[in-house]
Parts: structure tokens; sequence; C-alpha cells
């Protein structure tokens, strides 16, 4: 199998790419910038910045495409979030509070480092596929960003939807509902109250989805994860990986391999603003087993 045909090759640039996003949710600049625009807590800054590039939506179409919350947790923000700021404040927040964090954190790091990662990963990120992919699609549509930090977080912004559009298509076909995937993560190396309360689920709706995936055959009556559930999860990882390999097999091995080693030092600093319990379940690259967060990306 050639490099590009890989799909490890797919999970391991996520691995570099996702936390140069992730300082949108993290980084305390980011948070200060929603609520510079009347965004006031984490979950109406979360919601609106990264529902924004669909428009001023309602709830529905947000708990389909992030699937992994309860639909009573976005329907406390959507599409009431719409009052305290629009689409565009959102989206000019989001990206003011990344591009903010991102230089705090990459001071030291030379400009034409920046800008050859912001070059590569954008050229990556321009050879996505959305069909099917509405997050991945809203944030590709976006107009392009004018500086290298701009330009390198909204390229891995819409990497990372693309790639969690693919997971979310791929976890539909095991058959299992939202909380059912959490709940099944959980039981195998995820922590089931922070999780539970990080998406809005009730204990009850927890209980329920763990009941069904004893009848579904994923857990035992022990609630221990079973070798169908976990061949089947793993089969949807795989799944994820192979439908993410698109831009990198359009960049090509060498310059992959460029941008790999041109993100490994701003991952490693934007990796250091993570909680080491977070809903992304990101690890650092490596040859781990596996490394996946518990729901959609």
């Amino acid at each position: 199998m050639a490099a590009q045909d890989d799909p490890g090759l797919a999970r391991l640039m996520w691995r570099h790419f996702e936390p140069v996003h992730a300082v949108t949710y993290f980084h305390p600049r980011a948070r200060a910038a929603y609520e510079a625009v009347g965004l006031r807590g984490y979950w109406r800054g979360y919601f609106a910045g990264r529902a924004a590039p669909l428009g001023a939506v309602e709830a529905a179409p947000v708990v389909a495409a992030f699937f992994g919350f309860a639909p009573s947790m976005v329907a406390r923000a959507l599409p009431s979030v719409w009052r305290l700021a629009t689409p565009q404040e959102a989206l000019r927040a989001r990206l003011t509070g990344a591009v903010q964090a991102l230089a705090e954190l990459t001071y030291e790091l030379p400009e034409g480092h920046l800008a050859e990662a912001a070059d590569l990963l954008e050229e990556a990120a321009g050879a996505v596929q959305t069909a099917g992919r509405v997050l991945g699609a809203a944030n590709a549509a976006l107009p392009a960003a004018a500086y290298p930090l701009a330009r390198l977080w909204q390229a891995a912004t819409t990497l990372r939807e693309h790639r969690g559009d693919g997971h979310v298509a791929a976890l539909v076909t095991t058959g299992l509902d939202p909380v059912e995937v959490l709940a099944w993560r959980c039981r195998v190396d995820q922590s089931r109250e922070f999780h539970r309360m990080a998406r809005g689920w009730t204990d009850e709706e927890w209980a329920a989805a763990e009941e069904r995936l004893v009848e579904k055959g994923w857990l035992t009556a022990e609630r221990a994860p079973t070798g169908h559930g976990t061949e089947a999860f793993r089969a949807a990882e795989e799944a994820t990986d192979r439908a993410a390999l698109g831009p990198w097999r359009g960049l090509g091995a060498e310059r992959t391999a460029r941008l790999r080693e041109l993100l490994e030092p701003l991952a490693a600093r934007c990796r250091a603003v993570i909680p080491p319990q977070s809903p992304i379940g990101l690890l650092a690259p490596g040859p781990d087993a596996d490394g996946s967060p518990p729901a959609a990306r």
C-alpha cells in the first residue's frame, strides 16, 4: 500500500492539525473574543462559533451535524445566541480569538515557518471533497483569510470539520445513536461522568442507552465491551480515516511529510492548552492503538 493510501496517514495528520484548530475551544484569548461580541459563557461561544458558517440556524441541523450533544443542550443555545451576535460577528470573533491565541503560542517560530505551514495546510484544505459534508463545506466556502495565522487556523478548521462529517457518517452506519456511541466509548476508556455532562445527557438517558447497547450486543450484561462492539467501532474508525485521505493524496507524499514536520512544533504548543480531560480525546502523535475521541470530532 502506498503511503498516501494508508488510512493511518489521515489519523496522523489529524493529530497534527486538530490541536491548531482546538485553541478556539480552550485558549483564554478565544474565550475573550467571544465575550467581546456578547457571547458570554463557554457554550454560547462554542455553539455560535462552530455553527456560524451555517448561518443563523436553529437547533435541529446542529443537533444532527454535531452528533454527540443532547438535543436539549443544543436548544438552550440555538437559536437564542443569534440575538446576542450575528453569525458574521461570531465568525469574526472566532477567527480573531484563534489568531490571537496562535500568535501567543507560536511567537518563537520564524514567520517563514508559519507561512509555509499555512500555504501547505491551505492547499490540503482546498482539496477536500465536500459532497455530503455539511460542516466541511460551510467552512470551505468561507472567504480566504489574508494573514498566515488566520489562513493556518481556517485551513485546520476546514480539515477537522471535513473529517468530522466523515466520522459522523461512519458512526451512523454502526446503527448506534449519539448517546449510545458515547456510552459505549466511556465503557472502553473514557470518563462517563465527564462526557455525560459535557454533552448534556441525563442519567436516565445514559442508563437507557447502556441498556440498548446490551440488547444490540455492544455491551455485556456486566457493561463490558463485547468483541462485536469493539470490531464494529474499529471498522467505523478505519472508515473515517479512509474517507479523510483525499487532501493528503492531493498534497503528495513529499509535501505531506514537510507539512507534518512544520506542524509538529505548532501542535505541541497548542496541545499544551488542551485540558487533560476534554471531549476531543486528542493524543500526541505516535504509534498508539487508537487515540480517537468518544464521538464526533
